[in-house]
């Protein structure tokens, strides 16, 4: 019989808990991942979800600020969160003989916050210099700011830090209202990896996850409309130019996401043989950083390519961009070249599972958004049955440079 490559559980409050026994390591990972994001918010709440990220660390009924600080770096571990569009997550590592520690904390700051007002006031300052910290880095600012474009008013458009005005007037009551509304236990996954089998510290999490009483939300996440194709320069105070274009692309749950993430990987993935570094770095000198991204989400998705140059490179930059797409959508990919860019991916995808905690987060997501974990070895099998006519089909499809959206940034 083979062995599951993971082990899940579901309680009888529908928090369910995915394990995944990794020998021959001492640190466990362990991490509470919610379905709320910063796409949740409505309009007065711009950067609640991730303010309420920091306010977690900020005192629980039963745990000061300066303890939740201090408990799982004192035991030589690491504390961290993070806040996505669809996403909150509160997670661990240490050493594995303190795994309850950590699950124990973790439990309490996701479910016990008090949002201390003194606490409200210090951070939101903090937050506040996040934002300025952003802003002066235009290779974020702008990835911001082109889901802005091409999302318009909807929600997914929002900057996940909110804005300088909203983050100003939060209160106390409006995390509450905000949790209260939003949360609810059959969306919400604890995560673990670990040397351990699931068996053995079932009573350990069951002690804590049982202690969380059942809670439903009738939250709808509203449908995204459409918006006009886009192009907008910004004048900014730097150097350098910057230009992201692209569109919306693929949901999650859409057939052609594994074949575009090859077709994105192929454009602006890592290797440093990626047709954009190539046509642009290179060969023409044009750009120190060029990549391709594709992020899907429950709905819909965003593809974009980013560059930065100097500012009268840009249309010659555009223009390169717009041959090696063209090139996609017109010629077929020959055996040998779709060959490679399936042993990149594959060697890509294989190499991410080496790192135990981006494991346990991927697996908290999967189980959120599809109910299960794909094993490597099924992706494989999808990616080896990719054709050459599918990624064309794709690119004619996703391509269109006159599609695109386009923002720049010019230096004044």
């Amino acid at each position: 019989m083979i062995k599951p490559e993971y082990v899940l559980h579901t309680f009888e409050n529908g928090v369910r808990w995915v394990h995944k026994q990794v020998k021959n390591t001492k640190i466990a990972h362990c991490g509470v991942m919610l379905d709320i994001g910063s796409r949740d918010e409505q309009i007065h709440q711009q950067g609640l979800a991730h303010f309420w990220e920091h306010m977690a660390f900020k005192g629980t009924h039963t745990k000061s600020a300066n303890y939740i600080l201090n408990r799982i770096d004192n035991l030589g571990g690491e504390l961290n969160a993070y806040t996505t569009k669809e996403k909150i997550c509160f997670h661990a590592s240490l050493l594995d003989k303190h795994f309850e520690k950590a699950v124990e904390l973790l439990i309490d700051i996701t479910f016990n916050a008090t949002f201390p007002k003194k606490e409200i006031e210090k951070e939101r300052f903090v937050i506040l210099e996040e934002m300025k910290m952003y802003a002066d880095d235009p290779e974020d600012a702008i990835q911001d700011d082109f889901e802005q474009v091409i999302f318009g008013n909807n929600s997914m458009g929002n900057n996940i830090l909110g804005t300088a005005a909203s983050v100003s007037k939060f209160s106390q009551n409006d995390f509450f209202d905000f949790i209260n509304f939003n949360i609810d236990t059959s969306k919400l996954v604890i995560s673990t990896v670990g040397s351990f089998t699931d068996t053995s510290k079932l009573k350990i999490i069951s002690k804590y996850i049982t202690k969380i009483p059942k809670k439903l939300s009738q939250r709808i996440r509203p449908k995204i409309s459409n918006v006009d194709t886009i192009h907008t320069i910004e004048s900014k105070p730097i150097h350098q130019a910057h230009c992201m274009l692209g569109k919306r692309a693929y949901s999650i749950d859409n057939d052609n996401r594994l074949p575009f993430f090859m077709l994105t990987n192929l454009l602006g993935g890592q290797a440093m043989n990626a047709k954009l570094n190539v046509a642009l770095r290179e060969k023409n000198g044009l750009v120190y950083t060029v990549d391709a991204q594709y992020s899907p989400f429950i709905d819909t998705g965003v593809f974009s390519i980013y560059f930065g140059c100097e500012k009268n490179n840009i249309q010659r930059s555009k223009n390169i961009i717009a041959d090696e797409l063209r090139k996609l959508t017109d010629i077929l990919l020959q055996e040998k070249a779709l060959k490679v860019i399936k042993n990149q991916l594959k060697g890509q995808l294989a190499m991410s599972e080496e790192n135990n905690n981006g494991m346990m987060l991927m697996m908290a997501k999967n189980i959120l958004d599809f109910g299960y974990i794909e094993s490597l070895k099924s992706i494989f099998t999808k990616i080896d049955l990719v054709t050459a006519q599918d990624l064309q089909n794709i690119a004619i499809e996703m391509f269109d440079f006159k599609s695109f959206s386009v923002l720049e940034y010019h230096p004044k």
